[in-house]
């Protein structure tokens, strides 16, 4: 993740953004193994990979970063609903 993370940042110019750089860099700083940019238009989310999952919440909600929590559904796509 880390790795593409860098070379992402040389392709697209949209990622010069120094906020976004500052958190990845304490994320890193505090466990993150490498992360990712995601989501689409206004704002987006920072995912990162970590075995350390408690020092870098901490670090990010110090930050001023919210959590947003996921998991991952290994169900496969499902019928939510018929009209």
């Amino acid at each position: 993740m880390h790795e593409h993370w860098q070379l992402k940042k040389q392709r697209s110019p949209i990622h010069d953004q120094s906020r976004i750089d500052e958190y990845y860099e304490l994320a890193r700083e505090n466990g993150a193994l490498g992360g990712k940019l995601i989501g689409a238009g206004g704002g987006g989310f920072l995912m990162f990979y970590t075995e350390d999952k408690t020092r870098l919440r901490h670090a990010m909600r110090e930050a001023g970063l919210r959590e947003v929590r996921m998991r991952f559904d290994f169900e496969g796509a499902s019928l939510v609903a018929r009209s």
